[in-house]
């Protein structure tokens, strides 16, 4: 029998027994509709430094859509450094106090209906007991209704020392920060509306936008910038969404094995599962841990427990989509794995990974003196995050992990390396935008 004919022939077989266990194909009824002028006010906020303390940080420093909606470091470098990406540097005249504690997640399809909770640790969360029907972190309480999971996580990053909000007493809204002041008169969003109204390109537009009369409030800007994130990193045009859609030639061979792979011998689907290959639920993977953590005085990050205070939710983190995984290391809560490659064999052997972990995998700035191995050089700390992990050992061949490996790649939507708008020439605020170079 000739190759393509075989090929071909196992192909048929492959989907014909995948056929039940295969996702519905995404379509743009899985995503609400957006306003093309909350779109393009969102797309300027979104690169405008305007909204960090020092007027020195965009949203899209940390999720640039050049650098397919995050960063490309484990661990980034917020307030103190300069530059976009793995270009990014101390300043040395107003060095960072320390790493953001978790890696920046990439933000494609973040808007669509089925995203319940974000952040690593879920700590953004539909829940209809909530104020607004929606849970916040401590001290963040909603003062408005949000359209929105995404609209309420984008009120958080200007609130985060590290992040954007700046380092104690060096500007109004870091002094609002460190005294958990985010709402109210003189909060950090108050404070951030202050000068978007003062901005007329802004105000004029918000003043369009919003009820006569009204006063602009942080919600809104949140809003926009949610409308923007949920129309630019939209991503459903990968191969494998037009397989879905019923183009039998969108996959090779190789691929339509690793498809086999993962949603059977390989039991990735138990969790990554569904439309955008997440259960939108928390797992303990024992990923080995880096940077300065999560827990004030120490360099542990629990996860999940520290929000729900269930013991049950040690060191679980959310199940990301898989969506452009391809392109969106490093992988894990803290980028533990810059290489797709090695982050799945961790999930093939997570205790020996974790045993053997190779600090080499972690992809970080230069940044004089960082803690950054505490955690694994603390054998009862290795030992805690090995006896929560939940996931069982799997045993593949090199073949099907390269054929796994070729599947994550068919998960690449082609527009997901640039975003569907990309960044403006510039920002209303006429300050500097990062650029990558």
């Amino acid at each position: 029998m000739h190759t393509w004919v075989t090929a071909g022939f196992l192909s048929l077989l492959a989907t014909l027994s995948l056929a039940a266990d295969l996702p519905k194909a995404v379509t743009q009824a899985d995503f609400p509709p957006t306003d093309p002028a909350l779109v393009l006010l969102g797309r300027d906020l979104f690169f405008d430094p305007i909204l960090s303390g020092n007027r020195n940080i965009a949203c899209a420093t940390c999720h640039h859509p050049s650098l397919a909606s995050a960063d490309g470091m484990s661990l980034g470098l917020g307030e103190g450094a300069v530059d976009l990406g793995p270009n990014r540097r101390v300043d040395p005249s107003n060095a960072p106090q320390a790493r953001i504690p978790r890696n920046a997640p990439a933000l494609f399809n973040l808007g669509a209906y089925e995203f319940g909770s974000l952040f690593h640790d879920g700590r953004v969360e539909a829940d209809p007991h909530a104020p607004f029907g929606m849970r916040m972190p401590e001290g963040a309480a909603l003062e408005r209704p949000v359209a929105s999971v995404l609209t309420a996580q984008a009120m958080m990053p200007p609130t985060s020392f590290d992040e954007m909000a700046g380092q104690d007493q060096e500007n109004p809204v870091a002094l609002a920060a460190r005294d958990r002041r985010f709402g109210g008169e003189g909060g950090v969003w108050d404070l951030l509306c202050q000068r978007i109204e003062a901005i007329p390109a802004y105000a004029d537009r918000f003043a369009r936008l919003l009820p006569p009369g009204r006063k602009l409030h942080f919600t809104d800007v949140a809003r926009a910038l949610a409308e923007f994130e949920t129309y630019e990193f939209q991503s459903i045009n990968s191969p494998f969404d037009r397989y879905l859609r019923g183009d039998a030639d969108a996959l090779n061979p190789q691929q339509i094995a690793g498809m086999q792979v993962f949603y059977g011998k390989g039991n990735c689907a138990s969790c990554h599962s569904g439309p955008f290959q997440t259960n939108h639920s928390f797992h303990a993977i024992g990923l080995p841990q880096l940077g300065p953590g999560k827990e004030a005085g120490g360099y542990a990050d629990r996860g999940r427990i520290v929000v729900t205070g269930d013991p049950e939710d040690r060191y679980r983190f959310r199940t990301p989509s898989l969506r452009n995984v391809a392109i969106t290391g490093p992988y894990g809560h803290n980028g533990a794995y810059a290489d797709l490659e090695g982050m799945v064999r961790h999930h093939l052997a997570p205790i020996r990974s974790l045993a053997g972990y190779d600090r080499s995998q972690a992809r970080l700035h230069a940044l004089p003196d960082a803690p950054d191995w505490q955690a694994m050089e603390d054998f009862d700390e290795v030992l805690r995050i090995a006896e929560a992990t939940e996931i069982a050992p799997v045993s593949l061949s090199e073949d099907e992990i390269a054929a796994l490996l070729a599947f994550l790649g068919a998960l690449t939507d082609p527009q997901a390396r640039s975003g569907r708008l990309g960044a403006p020439s510039s920002v209303p605020s006429g300050l500097p935008m990062d650029r990558l170079n």
